[in-house]
């Protein structure tokens, strides 16, 4: 398949309606870039981190930063998304995968999403605006299909929420939109924000639960899942680059201590002093211990009743 073809079918949202859909997509991407690049530039500062070049196809273009210790070739994708595949059967059936496959559901969700990204980065510098809605949107999207395929009532909208005096009287509705409304039970379980970087969004996630959980007078959990927080950046020397680390530490510890922590934040990437540093990694965590253990256990914990808040289903239109 062409750049052209590739980037011809990523803009139209409606070509990933299921899993299928993005495993397909991305056999055909890594396909094209096993000898369709320009070049593979290694960054100058993290050398696991590379960039594609694109050729006149792709108006010389080059990509995001691309994570090769998480990013499957075309060889090792044809095994791992069986592999994937029986992950996500085996959770849907309430049954613990394989330790070892751990790595597995992380590459493969980082691959099919870079796949995404990559492809609209060859677009023309005019439409930059249109790649990132339609990435976001799309990440948005594969995180709830697969929540969805666990059986899990999981989507994305607006909730009317009742705003009560202190006599328990309702006073009017309010408004939240939401990338991820996890019900079971007839509650609702879980809020989730889901975004392919926390840069410029990280302030609004716990504001959003603090303000939420106030109105309402509950503690429903509110969870994060971001797909990386790297971007490229250019060096002194030209046509080298490197990367920039995009998340805030500072504002994260300040809003766990001072606002409320969140739920569940989760990564593909993650990045080191998430790992090192004593108080982000008790909160921060690969996003394979969303799927194998955490939507588990927040699921079986108290939700807000269905019949209190209504929940109108529809994409976000603020997906980034």
């Amino acid at each position: 398949m062409r750049l052209e073809d590739l980037v011809n079918h990523v803009v139209d949202k409606e070509n990933f309606q299921t899993i299928q859909n993005y495993i397909s997509f991305c056999r055909n991407y890594l396909e094209f870039i096993a000898n369709g690049l320009q070049a593979r530039i290694v960054s100058q500062n993290e050398n696991h981190y590379q960039f594609y070049q694109y050729t006149n196809d792709g108006h010389y273009n080059i990509t995001r930063p691309i994570n090769t210790n998480l990013m499957y070739d075309a060889g090792i994708f044809e095994i791992a998304y069986n592999q994937f595949l029986q992950v996500i059967e085996q959770l849907r059936d309430r049954q613990l995968p394989e330790e070892s496959l751990r790595q597995v559901l992380i590459c493969t969700i980082y691959t099919l999403q870079q796949t995404i990204g990559a492809t609209l980065d060859a677009l023309p510098s005019g439409k930059s605006n249109q790649a990132r809605k339609v990435n976001g949107d799309l990440f948005e999207r594969l995180i709830r299909l697969l929540i969805a395929y666990l059986n899990i009532d999981c989507v994305s909208g607006t909730i009317q929420v009742p705003i009560r005096d202190d006599n328990g009287v309702i006073l009017f509705n309010t408004t939240y939109q939401h990338d991820l409304l996890i019900s079971e039970d007839n509650e609702l379980k879980i809020i989730g924000s889901v975004k392919t970087s926390s840069k410029d969004r990280i302030d609004k996630i716990f504001v959003d639960k603090f303000l939420y959980n106030k109105l309402t007078s509950t503690d429903l959990p509110h969870i994060a899942i971001f797909l990386n927080d790297v971007q490229r950046k250019k060096t002194k020397q030209q046509n080298r680059y490197g990367i920039n680390a995009t998340f805030l530490p500072g504002h994260f510890k300040a809003y766990t201590i001072k606002l409320n922590p969140l739920d569940g934040v989760y990564y593909c990437d993650i990045r080191p002093n998430m790992i090192t540093d004593g108080l982000i990694s008790q909160h921060i965590q690969t996003i394979d211990n969303f799927f194998y253990r955490d939507i588990w256990n927040l699921l079986s914990s108290h939700g807000q009743s269905l019949e209190e808040v209504e929940i109108e289903e529809g994409e976000n239109r603020e997906s980034e």
